[in-house]
Order: structure tokens, then C-alpha cells, then sequence
């Protein structure tokens, strides 16, 4: 078998499962259609791994061991393993800085503690890290901005995100021995976090003193992905937006546009708006989902003036994920603010 990058396994594997023919699948993700060879080994393989050849029949076996054959496939660097069938709970960007209410943090951790999701993912952008903005940089936006308040205001705010979890944590290991809501944390990191990556490289003599360590987000438990690289759980890429391969910047367009240049499920945040698309694929039997999602938070951006405020501010949770497909239900921050506040 030619040797493949993890994206050709994942697309290969794809376009196999909706039922494309393998000389068009080597035409369209290798370059020429006389790797159709390279293309049915591959999904020997992957039938390999899930018990056999895979019929209409054993759609069941597939879709309960796809986990599994995900982590051989494509290895532990892109997919992060959790209960099949379980609950996500995603967290758009809640870009946190020095001065705001941050109650709306407050009750989304009292959410958590009760709903217990089997995984939590925070999608990015949880700094906001003002004081390195570019845009403002030499204006009178600029002034009074510091990094050390930026970064201050972001461990705050997890602090208070996650302390009704880990008092919940608390009174089960007093009351049971041991601690039994444990969930999955994975946090990707968004173009915000990415300002203290930029603001090192332009200013080298920071390195070192100055990184994404500082805002302390493995110590609150989570496991941290890249700028941009995807962490796969069930099914689903989880990303803080999807980028063009060609250019490295956001896909244009709407939930449904992105969802046919990707081909698989998604949830992102980034854009401040709730736009969402589906789509089913029959030969496979999977419903594909694309959410878009980028503000859970209270305040309001300047910048966006007076009618680019009105969207929509909330979480996401996703039941019963499993290879890609869920059951999406939106929970809005006026709901949990009247809930919990």
C-alpha cells in the first residue's frame, strides 16, 4: 500500500462508507485513478478491524466498533476516544478579559454539574487577550491593556467555569471514597490564544517566558489541541473553524457549504452566529451534522456595532454521538442565566 497522510486514510475511508466506487475515490482524493488498488486495501483493512467485510447487515457492528478503528487507523494524535452513544456538551468562545461580569460562567458550570456530559469540549478562544490585538495595536483602544490582566481575567473565568464540577467532585470522593463524574475535557485553541503565539514569534526574547502554559488550561484538567487541529470524538471533528486546505483560512459561505467541502460532521465556533446543516447519507445509514456556534459570553464587542451584537449566545449538547451522527439540542445563555442566576 502507497503510504498516505492521516487526512487521505480519513477521506478514503469517507467516501468508501457513502459507497463511492474505488477508481473515483483514487481519482479524487490521489490524483489518478490507477491507485484504486491502494484505495480497497485500504478498506480491507478497515473491514479488517471491525470484524469483516462490512454489509447492510452489520451496520450495527460498525458503527459500535468505528472508535476503534479510528485510533488504529489514524492514531491517537487526531482522535480522542469516549463512550459511544454518550452526551457532548460543546462550549463556544467565551473570550474572557479583565472587567466583565462573568456570572455567565457561573451558571454554565452549574449546568455541567448537573447535565454530567460524558465529554466536554471548549471550541476556543476562552482568552481573549485584548492587550495583543493587532487591530488595536497604536490606537486609543490600546491604551491601559495589559497581558498580565488578560491572562489573569482568563484563569479567573475558568475558575469560575469549572468550580460547581469540581465541588460536585468533591462531595463524591467525601461521600463515596472516590470520584465518579469524571469527564472528558478537550479544549482546542482558537485564533485569540493564538495572539501569544504570534506576539512570541515577532518578539523572540518572550520565549519561553511567555506561552499558551501561562493560561493554565492543561492544570484545570484539559486536554489542549493545536490552533486549528481537529480533535475527533465519536465521530465528530471539533475544531475552532474548519480552513480551506489551499489557504489556511475559514471556509466562506454557510453551515451546509462547509459541511459538502468537509464530508463529515463538525462543530465549530469562531463565527458569531448558530447556523446548522444535516444531511443523510443512504448508503451509509449516518446522519452528517455541521454546527456553527462562536459566542457564549455576555458582553457585547464594540467592534461589531449595534445590530452585529444580536446573535445567538449558548451552548451546544449533542446526545447519543456515534460515528458522527447526534441528536443536537441548544441550550441559550438567557436560559441558563433565568435557570441558575
Amino acid at each position: 500500500m502507497s503510504r498516505l497522510t492521516e487526512e487521505q486514510k480519513e477521506r478514503i475511508i469517507e467516501l468508501k462508507s457513502q459507497g463511492m466506487k474505488s477508481r473515483k475515490i483514487a481519482l479524487e482524493v490521489l490524483g489518478r485513478e490507477s491507485a484504486k488498488s491502494t484505495v480497497n486495501d485500504l478498506w480491507a483493512k478497515h473491514n479488517k478491524l471491525l470484524g469483516g467485510t462490512r454489509t447492510s447487515k452489520q451496520s450495527h457492528t460498525y458503527h459500535t466498533k468505528c472508535e476503534y478503528a479510528d485510533d488504529v487507523l489514524y492514531g491517537v494524535v487526531t482522535t480522542s476516544k469516549a463512550k459511544v452513544g454518550g452526551t457532548h456538551l460543546m462550549i463556544p468562545d467565551t473570550q474572557c478579559k479583565p472587567g466583565i461580569d462573568m456570572t455567565y460562567l457561573e451558571v454554565l458550570g452549574e449546568y455541567i454539574a448537573r447535565k454530567q456530559p460524558d465529554v466536554i469540549v471548549h471550541i476556543g478562544d476562552h482568552a481573549d487577550m485584548e492587550s495583543l490585538s493587532s487591530y488595536d495595536k497604536g490606537k486609543k483602544t490600546a491604551e491601559g491593556k495589559r497581558v498580565a490582566k488578560d491572562i489573569a481575567a482568563s484563569i479567573e473565568g475558568m475558575n469560575k467555569l469549572l468550580k460547581p464540577v469540581h465541588d460536585l467532585q468533591q462531595s463524591q470522593l467525601k461521600e463515596y471514597g472516590k470520584v465518579l463524574y469524571k469527564p472528558k475535557m478537550c479544549l482546542t485553541l482558537g485564533n485569540h490564544e493564538q495572539r501569544i503565539e504570534r506576539h512570541v514569534d515577532a518578539n523572540p526574547e518572550l520565549h519561553g517566558f511567555l506561552g499558551y502554559d501561562s493560561l493554565r488550561y492543561e492544570d484545570f484538567g484539559w486536554e489542549v489541541y493545536d490552533f486549528l487541529k481537529p480533535v475527533i470524538i465519536n465521530g465528530v471533528s471539533y475544531v475552532h473553524y474548519m480552513a480551506n486546505p489551499m489557504t489556511g483560512k475559514p471556509y466562506g459561505g454557510t453551515a451546509l457549504n462547509i459541511l459538502k467541502n468537509v464530508g463529515e460532521s463538525f462543530c465549530m465556533g469562531h463565527k458569531q452566529c448558530l447556523d446548522v446543516a444535516t444531511r443523510f447519507l443512504p448508503s451509509s445509514g449516518k446522519q452528517q451534522w455541521a454546527i456553527i456556534a462562536g459566542a457564549y459570553y455576555a458582553h457585547n464587542e464594540g467592534y461589531k456595532g449595534h445590530q452585529g451584537n444580536h446573535h445567538f449566545r449558548g451552548i451546544v449538547v449533542q446526545h447519543r454521538v456515534e460515528c458522527g451522527t447526534f441528536e443536537p439540542m441548544f441550550v441559550s445563555m438567557e436560559y441558563l442565566l433565568d435557570r441558575f442566576g
